[in-house]
């Protein structure tokens, strides 16, 4: 059972992206493209599960594989794939605590652009920002021990925002 724990915003979370992007480019080199802070850390006064969300473009994910185990030794569980095709997680916990999750995807994915265009929407509208932050806290209240109830009652929500963000995208676009 995993507890789901959702806390208010932290300003260290910028800070501790930097950071860890300092270790994390010191692995990769010149196989990064570039980098990202993403997720609910990234996004100023908003609640989130303590986990600093990265992901990373990289010119050619086939080359990155070969890195799994200098991110061992900088304190990273390589999971592969888990469960999106096309992308490389990593996941690093201090002392038991998950801190860090790594996400790899070649330049030009469209999980690159789902991921910014969800975090580019909420610090652009401030309003949709403040229903998911009271989405996710009721959620982490009602789903205290469930990370799949949790995850399963904001995909909606989510859905709809990404949905909306690539209709702006696509509008805006000359």
């Amino acid at each position: 059972m995993i507890e789901v724990v959702v806390v208010p915003y932290n300003p260290e979370w910028p800070k501790l992206f930097e950071a860890e992007m300092k270790v994390v480019a010191s692995v990769f080199g010149s196989e990064l493209v570039r980098s990202h802070h993403i997720g609910s850390t990234s996004i100023p006064e908003m609640c989130a599960k303590p986990v600093i969300d990265i992901l990373l473009e990289v010119a050619d994910l086939n080359r990155i594989d070969r890195l799994a185990s200098k991110m061992i030794g900088v304190g990273y569980e390589v999971k592969g794939e888990f469960g999106i095709p096309g992308r490389r997680y990593y996941r690093k916990d201090v002392q038991g605590v998950r801190k860090f999750q790594i996400h790899i995807f070649q330049v030009g994915s469209a999980e690159i652009r789902r991921h910014l265009a969800f975090r580019d929407h909420l610090l652009d509208h401030p309003d949709d920002a403040s229903i998911y932050k009271s989405l996710k806290m009721r959620l982490a209240a009602e789903f205290p021990n469930s990370m799949e109830g949790y995850i399963e009652g904001k995909s909606s929500f989510i859905r709809k925002i990404v949905l909306l963000a690539s209709a702006n995208q696509e509008a805006s676009t000359p």
